[in-house]
């Protein structure tokens, strides 16, 4: 078949893409940003990519008419520009105009887990769209699920940073809701399943795991698999504001983000019965299980995508492909330059920068810089990265984001995504000479950017002298 799959540099787009590939389908990638999506990781012809932006409905013509079978992948909830429901209704209305005047028989949404009256932002939202959707010529089949677990995945990296770095955790009641937690290898079965199947058309199913659990038990599970001990001291008094505030300085997510997560969480998600899992044949996956397949391909470093790489920025909305040209006029750089002693080993250092691995030298100076950036309200450094060796262009990098990413033209470039009087670039290049040139460039905004930069020289001098030296060597 030939499918449209959207969302393509969300979470479950870049694990439902090589499945759909390896099982013979043709699928057109829908993207808003080329540049974000690097085609050479699917040696197949099978594969192709236009760009649409479903916020523009002209934009919309690219998408051929000679598809099958659309996904509807499209979420806007961790968007820290202008109002989420909004976008996602204009996004859902662009999207079942054109796909209707296209020969696809079937729409494929997930969706949430919607079994109470009183709904928070985030699942009003997803239900609206799924009526959007269903007010259509094609069939519409929705999936519906509530916290999914795998490497990667929001829920599964939120409640990692809680258990590994709070011992004891003074929490918000809503730890006592209750949830069907699903594995996403489960999550792409019932994805893939559903494709044709005329059983399923124009029918909701809810899909989740064998487990009904409380967050407070997922935390206590997920601290008895990683072999910790926590307390966990849940208070009846800590308002959504303070619960969101909680999220944001514990966990790497945006406050946006965790703001909605705080609303949907005290919200029940619990499934309807229904056979779809019988239907396809499909075993489900328990709680503790997903938890140790999730971290077995974070220990063979095999994590396919990160929700940190997919979470919206002003810069993602405008396209990376804008900042790749480096501004000249008005800047302030430092540039350095060293000759390598051995060009690979230089490029896998450059390759492997950040996260866990660090910055090479002042290291701290960093954890410092990032802790005041989410003082004021930034990332912070808590992002880290979603492989220790991989890298690509859209991918979140700490409190950068990679704009460009080459390892044959052994070229790093990163945006700062931190808050800054200004916009900075991190670039680092190897020439046919093997000199490594390292560059930093700073556009200041106004006269605090440029108090800025005066007022950092002393720590540059420190940090990129030390840094660029450390990539150089060995």
């Amino acid at each position: 078949m030939k499918i449209l799959l959207t969302g393509v540099t969300g979470y479950i787009a870049r694990r439902l893409l090589p499945v759909l590939l390896q099982n013979g389908h043709q699928v057109v990638c829908c993207v808003r940003d080329k540049k974000r999506f690097d085609t050479k990781n699917y040696a197949t012809e099978k594969v192709s990519v236009i760009e649409a932006d479903f916020l523009k409905k002209d934009s919309l013509e690219s998408i051929p008419n000679d598809i099958d079978v659309a996904f509807y992948l499209i979420h806007s909830m961790s968007t820290q520009t202008g109002d989420f429901e909004t976008m996602e209704q204009v996004c859902a209305t662009n999207f079942r105009e054109r796909i209707q005047n296209t020969y696809a028989r079937q729409v494929i949404y997930l969706s949430g887990i919607v079994n109470e009256t009183e709904l928070s932002k985030h699942l009003s939202s997803r239900k609206n769209v799924e009526s959007i959707l269903s007010e259509s010529t094609f069939a519409l089949t929705t999936l519906k699920a509530g916290i999914i677990v795998g490497s990667g995945s929001a829920s599964f990296e939120i409640i990692r940073d809680l258990v590994e770095k709070l011992p004891v955790m003074v929490a918000p009641r809503w730890l006592e809701t209750k949830s069907q937690p699903i594995a996403i290898r489960n999550v792409i079965e019932f994805l893939t399943g559903v494709i044709g199947k005329a059983e399923t058309f124009n029918k909701s199913y809810d899909i989740g795991g064998p487990d009904i659990l409380t967050y407070k038990q997922m935390l206590s599970r997920f601290a008895a698999i990683r072999g910790l001990k926590r307390r966990i001291i849940v208070v009846p008094v800590m308002t959504p504001k303070i619960s969101s505030y909680w999220l944001y300085f514990v966990t790497a997510t945006s406050f946006a983000l965790a703001k909605n997560l705080v609303n949907s969480m005290k919200v029940e998600v619990i499934c309807s019965p229904n056979n779809l899992a019988s239907m396809l044949g499909i075993s489900l996956i328990d709680y503790d299980t997903s938890i140790k397949l999730a971290f077995d391909k974070i220990e063979q470093n095999q994590v396919v995508s990160s929700w940190k790489d997919a979470q919206s920025s002003d810069l993602l909305q405008r396209g990376i492909s804008q900042f790749i040209e480096i501004p000249v006029n008005g800047c302030f750089k430092d540039v350095r330059k060293t000759k390598v002693k051995n060009s690979r080993t230089a490029v896998n250092k450059i390759w492997a920068i950040g996260g866990k691995t660090g910055w090479y030298y002042g290291n701290w100076l960093w954890e410092l810089r990032g802790f005041i950036d989410r003082l004021a309200g930034g990332v912070g450094m808590r992002r880290g990265r979603k492989s220790g060796t991989e890298i690509s262009a859209g991918d979140a990098l700490d409190f950068w984001r990679v704009i460009f990413a080459d390892r044959d033209e052994k070229r790093l470039l990163l945006y700062a995504e931190m808050k800054l009087p200004g916009e900075a670039w991190l670039e680092f290049k190897i020439d046919e000479r093997n000199i490594l040139t390292q560059t930093a460039t700073f556009r200041p905004l106004g006269l605090p950017g440029r108090l800025y930069w005066y007022a950092a020289l002393p720590l540059h001098g420190f940090i990129f002298s030390g840094m660029i030296k450390k990539i150089a060597s060995g």
